[in-house]
Order: structure tokens, then C-alpha cells, then sequence
């Protein structure tokens, strides 16, 4: 199992927003749909091994589970109707237990802090960065969480937490990539054992 865990810090946590303006009324929605078409898409295929959780606002969470979606399209409009979708229905949420909007779409009432220790059990935790060890360097592992914000950096706390959580610090290139291409990359690491097997 693949998992991302991907931080939206200004999307809106209530299902008012527009589709027609995803990078702006709505907090930068279409960085975050972007990141679950990334995680997802094959050339003619989904990636039935892998989960997105979008960490909104650090109040909800919205998990995609590619053995189970239904009705996800490649195109950012579609996605972000599927998390106002999750989002009508928060108040079906009730403490930390998941409600399912649509098929292989659910909503908790987690934060990142909550999420993040979830999500972390059985798995290791890869956090994203610039300033980490470079992924040709670090063996492939198993059951990777990989960790990243949208186009704000990490708060101090959510950096605080992956300091003491995350098993494995990497930088995927020389360059700094959108949270999007991030995902591509990894999954072309984690795909050919480590860029070894093609």
C-alpha cells in the first residue's frame, strides 16, 4: 500500500465554495486535486494500492481508496466536486469515525496531528522535503506514507510532528517540484525498485 498525506491549509472546510474557482475561493483546492489525479491515474488504469488523505484546514480529513473509487476523472473540476461531496457530509462524521460520501471517497473529523498518527501505523512515514536525503540513497520502503503541504510550507507544528514521527527525510531532485509531480516522481521511484528496474 501507497498512502499520501497531503496538507491543505486554506481550503474551506464546509462545501460552499465554487467550482469554477478552485484557486482561489477555494484555498487552493485545485493543488490538492491535482495531487489525488497524481496519485491515482495510470496512462488507462487507477492505482488500486494507493490512498490520498487531504488534510483540510487541519480540521477534516478527506481519504481517496483507489481499491474502492468510483467516479473519479482526471481533471480537477470532478475531483474537487467529489471533496465538496465528502464535505456535505462532515456532520455524518462523529469523532474520529469515517463517514463515506461516495464510493471510496470518506470524511473524518481529524486534523493533521490525528491523521498523521493514523496513518502511521504498520507504515513508514517519508516526509517530503528540500532539505532531505536524496531518494536515490534511501532503499525503497515498505508501506510508504509520504508526507507533503500544498504551496504554503509546513506550519511549525506540522513540522514539530514529522521531526518526531517520520521514519525517512527526502528530496526527490535538485529542483523543488509541485506537491503533484512530487507524487509522480515517487511513484516512478518507488515503481522501478528505486530507479534500478525499468
Amino acid at each position: 500500500m501507497r498512502q499520501f498525506i497531503v496538507s491543505g491549509h486554506d481550503v474551506p472546510t464546509t462545501p460552499d465554495f465554487s467550482l469554477d474557482d478552485l484557486a482561489g475561493g477555494a484555498g487552493r483546492l485545485d493543488v490538492l486535486c491535482r495531487c489525488v489525479n497524481s496519485a491515482f491515474f495510470l496512462s488507462h488504469a487507477i492505482r488500486e494500492d494507493v490512498k490520498v488523505h487531504l488534510v483540510l484546514a487541519d480540521e477534516f480529513t478527506v481519504t481517496f481508496d483507489g481499491s474502492e473509487i468510483r467516479r473519479l476523472n482526471p481533471d480537477e473540476r470532478s475531483t474537487a466536486a467529489l471533496v465538496r461531496t465528502a464535505l456535505e457530509h462532515r456532520e455524518d462524521a462523529i469523532g474520529h469515525m469515517p463517514a463515506e460520501s461516495t464510493p471510496g471517497v470518506s470524511i473524518r473529523r481529524m486534523g493533521f496531528e490525528a491523521t498523521l498518527e493514523r496513518v502511521a501505523e504498520n507504515a513508514t512515514v517519508v516526509e517530503l522535503h528540500e532539505d532531505g536525503d536524496p531518494v536515490v540513497d534511501v532503499e525503497p520502503p515498505q508501506n510508504p506514507v509520504f508526507v507533503l503541504s500544498d504551496h504554503h510550507d509546513f506550519t511549525d507544528r506540522e513540522a514539530e510532528l514529522l521531526a518526531e514521527t517520520a521514519d525517512r527525510r527526502v528530496r526527490l531532485g535538485p529542483e523543488l517540484l509541485h506537491a503533484d509531480h512530487a507524487i509522480t516522481v515517487a511513484h516512478n521511484y518507488l515503481d522501478t525498485q528505486g530507479f534500478t528496474t525499468y
